[in-house]
């Protein structure tokens, strides 16, 4: 339990396991008595009001486990029956009320919402009430609160409202698949969808067929995230499921970052494109700055990309933090380069649901990016690597504007005064997670620690600058 925040991830993880021991043995749940006992409820109910709710519930996790729903775009997806019906009252008066003289939310509020009873305690009218929030800033006791499901809280682009049956609903034409609900749901009613069996699938094909090699493509992100394990380890393990070889997302990292500061110069302004949920926020909000996205692909699909254009019959697999990573590498431009998407949380499952003993193996290593690179994984780092490589491109005479966006909302500030035409920046860094994919709903553990070991892992590549790291090109994968 220790290796995650939560208890919600670890029962996502525990079922993960399970439907991927299945897999490795060409088994598949057909019901739900198929699953091991330590996860099954028994006859007594420990989570929900009934064994037959929690198996209800654990079915739709188990599909979800195995892809979800494939008429649905979208890689987050709610579980109608786990959702707790949160309370969502939008603004409330509480016991804090004082009943005092000032009535000031009476004041603040423009639609007369407001009513005191005889001991002079607020009262607010729904039908009255716009949820505007006047009131709540102005009072002096901090009495009146909003009362919003932490998943709309969660979800700043307002694509999460309530459902007929009062069950969460997510609108997929504003979602943008970051998973900050997926993380945040304190009851796991909302989840992406697992590719686990697909990669299973082409790692049993490729133990009898000489044809083609599987790679993995892992998120820089990846320092820090498996607790009392080094990442040489890590590295071994994942070999150990069957992958010819690890290859480094930075290493395309340094490709974008140095295709990127070439491209700003050319046109004078541009937005970043390594964050597939900052690129779709764009697409749907501000479709006039499409064109100011930078046409370099991600990390991910640039390097996959590159080993494609070595090895042809090649199969790749992004293990990374983000879930919107899985609806990018379902995408036209992406889809030739990139075969699968996991999670850290999936990959935890997968060398799990092998038995493989991460402890006991040899270190492996990851030596084919630059610090630049590595770095891409937190907040900041896209600026810092985009210029550096103005510096080693000698692009003289052109002023770096960097603007830092550490979350959505400090995108939607960004990105609203740069189609005004006001933002004196030229560049946008945009990150859906705060933080950085360090921040992703993926990864195993969350929190400022991660930032710290993303650094440490970025000083410790053996090329400090990108031209170095690019000078390896030579399919690095070789080097495994």
């Amino acid at each position: 339990m220790n290796r995650f925040d939560t208890k919600v991830q670890y029962l996502k993880y525990r079922v993960l396991r399970e439907v991927a021991r299945y897999a490795w043995t060409d088994r598949l749940y057909d019901k739900i008595l198929d699953i091991p006992s330590e996860i099954v409820p028994g006859k007594t109910p420990t989570m929900r009001c009934c064994v037959y709710k929690e198996r209800a519930i654990l079915n739709e996790r188990v599909k979800l486990a195995m892809g979800g729903d494939p008429s649905n775009p979208n890689a987050i997806e709610v579980i109608d029956i786990a959702c707790d019906d949160c309370p969502s009252g939008g603004y409330e008066v509480t016991t804090a009320c004082r009943g005092c003289l000032a009535h000031r939310c009476e004041q603040a509020c423009k639609r007369g919402a407001i009513t005191f009873d005889h001991n002079q305690k607020a009262h607010i009218d729904k039908s009255k009430c716009v949820e505007c929030g006047m009131c709540s800033k102005v009072c002096p006791y901090s009495a009146i609160i909003n009362l919003k499901r932490p998943c709309e809280n969660a979800c700043k682009v307002k694509a999460i409202s309530m459902s007929e049956s009062l069950a969460a609903e997510i609108d997929n034409s504003k979602c943008i698949s970051c998973g900050a609900c997926v993380y945040q749901c304190p009851f796991g009613a909302i989840s992406d969808k697992s590719f686990i069996l697909d990669v299973i699938d082409i790692l049993k094909k490729s133990e009898n067929n000489s044809k083609y090699k599987v790679y993995a493509v892992v998120a820089p992100s990846i320092a820090g995230q498996f607790a009392g394990v080094s990442l040489g380890k890590v590295v071994s393990a994942i070999k150990e499921l069957g992958f010819f070889a690890v290859v480094e997302a930075a290493l395309g990292a340094d490709m974008v970052a140095d295709g990127e500061s070439k491209e700003l110069a050319e046109k004078g302004f541009l937005t970043s494109s390594c964050c597939p949920a900052f690129v779709m926020y764009i697409h749907q909000q501000f479709p006039d700055m499409v064109k100011n996205i930078s046409h370099n692909l991600s990390p991910m699909a640039t390097i996959a990309k590159y080993m494609k254009s070595v090895d042809p019959s090649s199969k790749v697999v992004f293990i990374g933090p983000c879930t919107a990573k899985k609806t990018e590498f379902k995408k036209k431009e992406v889809r030739p380069y990139v075969d699968s998407v996991i999670t850290f949380e999936e990959l935890q499952a997968l060398i799990d649901s092998k038995d493989i003993d991460m402890p006991a193996l040899s270190e492996g290593h990851l030596d084919n990016a630059s610090y630049f690179g590595r770095i891409f994984a937190r907040s900041g780092g896209v600026t810092d690597a985009v210029r550096q490589a103005i510096k080693e491109n000698g692009i003289d005479g052109f002023e770096f504007k960097p603007i830092v966006c550490d979350g959505i909302e400090q995108c939607r500030a960004a990105l609203l005064r740069a189609s005004k035409g006001v933002l004196p920046n030229n560049f946008i860094e945009g990150m859906a997670c705060v933080d950085g994919c360090i921040g992703g709903a993926g990864c195993l553990t969350h929190g400022i620690k991660n930032k710290a070991e993303v650094d440490v892992y970025g000083k410790e590549a053996l090329e400090k600058n990108i031209h170095d790291a690019l000078s390896q090109l030579v399919m690095p994968v070789q080097k495994q």
